[in-house]
């Protein structure tokens, strides 16, 4: 798992809320003062976001979190990490390390995708009228990259930003449903919100998108891999790779 939880359900608040929101001005403000409210209560913080103790508590409910308590055990226990490409001190020696991890990344998926599966999926695309498209963080921006490229080719998809949103439709989601999740690690059903739904899912048709894994949930119907070296340089590219990919074969049935 390249990212925790609270990365994921303050950014998808981020760029889903209005930015004067009350829950954007919390998000933004706990994610800029990080080491300075790992460790305080509800009143403390709310004074410290300037809104009122309900406030905090309501924001905690509507991006997807219990309650307070699991607000703060995210901010004690959560470390960013970003993982550099090069230490070359020279930039055209940065330029050109980073631009060879980033062809190396697609090459790994050009010899080691299922062309056959990706056809597979094709098919279902055409067939479902009800498609939902989502990803975490970077793969939430490839999911929305698909979304727009079968839109272009006369399909409509859904796809969302948030996670609570995410979540939500997951659970009314039936047997007319085809979900594609990317998901680089493999992770998106670890994450405890997501987990707790694989007893409540009404059967839709559920497709992951994901490097190689020793296994997956068996709930999933359908998982396209590829080769992977799992790091933070490679992540996006590899998965927008494959959603460009998905959408050229697409093209090819219509």
């Amino acid at each position: 798992m390249l990212y925790g939880k609270l990365p994921i359900v303050f950014l998808s608040t981020l760029a889903s809320e209005k930015k004067d929101s009350t829950n954007s001005q919390i998000a933004s403000y706990l994610l800029n003062h990080l080491d300075d409210i790992k460790d305080i209560g509800i009143q403390e913080m709310a004074k410290e976001c300037s809104v009122a103790m309900s406030s905090i508590s309501r924001f905690c409910k509507e991006i997807g979190l219990d309650d307070f308590n699991e607000l703060r055990e995210l901010l004690i226990s959560t470390n960013m990490s970003f993982e550099q490409y090069s230490t070359s001190s020279q930039s055209k020696d940065r330029l050109k390390e980073y631009s060879s991890k980033v062809k190396e990344s697609i090459e790994m998926v050009e010899e080691s995708i299922d062309m056959q599966q990706i056809d597979l999926l094709c098919k279902e695309i055409k067939k479902h009228d009800h498609i939902a498209i989502f990803g975490l963080l970077k793969a939430g921006s490839v999911a929305f990259n698909l979304q727009s490229d079968l839109l272009m080719l006369g399909k409509q998809a859904y796809s969302n930003i948030s996670y609570k949103q995410q979540l939500q439709y997951i659970s009314l989601a039936d047997e007319n449903d085809l979900l594609i999740i990317f998901s680089y690690t493999g992770s998106y059903f670890d994450y405890p919100d997501i987990r707790t739904l694989k007893n409540k899912l009404k059967k839709p048709q559920i497709w992951l998108i994901s490097s190689k894994q020793e296994s997956y949930p068996d709930f999933i119907d359908h998982v396209i891999t590829f080769d992977s070296k799992r790091d933070q340089n490679s992540h996006p590219y590899q998965l927008q790779f494959i959603a460009s990919l998905i959408a050229q074969e697409y093209a090819r049935r219509i």
